[in-house]
């Protein structure tokens, strides 16, 4: 005989979900399993939770199943899923079964074991219920800070407001002044200078 132990958590409802189980085995050795998604709600991750656990468990084993959802424990023990099924998929006010992706599984994996649905009150002190919904809601935490840290990486930076100033003037324009204008010594000129020179020498 198995014993398989579920739950599922969701951040929001719909939101960032997170699913778990545990499965004890014949010989009592104990296997924890979790999971999670992005964007789901809570029914979904307790449908989820038990499909995981159920595939680890062989075809024609007997199991217990114990969950806190009423959603998924009447759908089989009340015979919800057999009036689906006869209304093709529909409820009794001819709507479509909600989550029939999951019911469609876990039924076909239900059809090829012997499971006995238990339910136990959520967080009332049961040591695998309480485990359960720890792991549950731990992964679905940790899913969420990832998300909002892709998020935030993911927004691109702002670039800063352009800012336009007037055009400065042009530089003046920069003017050579010419040089001056050497005039020629003239030959009276030169002559002079040389006498006086002589003229200097000869005292």
């Amino acid at each position: 005989m198995f014993e398989i132990h579920t739950d599922g958590s969701c951040l929001g409802n719909p939101g960032v979900g997170g699913w778990a189980a545990i499965i004890v085995d014949e010989k009592k050795h104990r296997e924890e399993i979790y999971g999670g998604e992005k964007y789901t709600t809570n029914n979904r991750m307790e449908l989820t939770a038990a499909i995981n656990a159920l595939q680890k468990v062989p075809v024609g084993a007997k199991i217990k199943l114990f969950t806190d959802s009423s959603y998924l424990k009447n759908a089989f023990t009340n015979g919800w899923m057999a009036k689906w099924k006869v209304n093709g998929w529909k409820t009794s006010t001819k709507s479509p079964v909600v989550n029939r992706d999951l019911w469609q599984i876990l039924d076909d994996l239900i059809a090829a074991r012997v499971v006995d649905f238990n339910w136990v009150k959520g967080h009332a002190g049961n040591f695998f219920n309480e485990r359960c919904d720890e792991l549950a809601r731990g992964f679905a935490t940790k899913l969420q800070r990832q998300e909002s840290n892709k998020k935030i990486y993911a927004e691109p930076i702002a670039p800063e407001p352009e800012r336009f100033h007037e055009p400065l003037p042009p530089p003046p324009p920069i003017i050579e002044e010419p040089a001056p204008i050497r005039k020629p010594r003239k030959k009276s000129d030169t002559k002079k200078s040389d006498a006086l020179q002589l003229s200097l020498f000869d005292f």
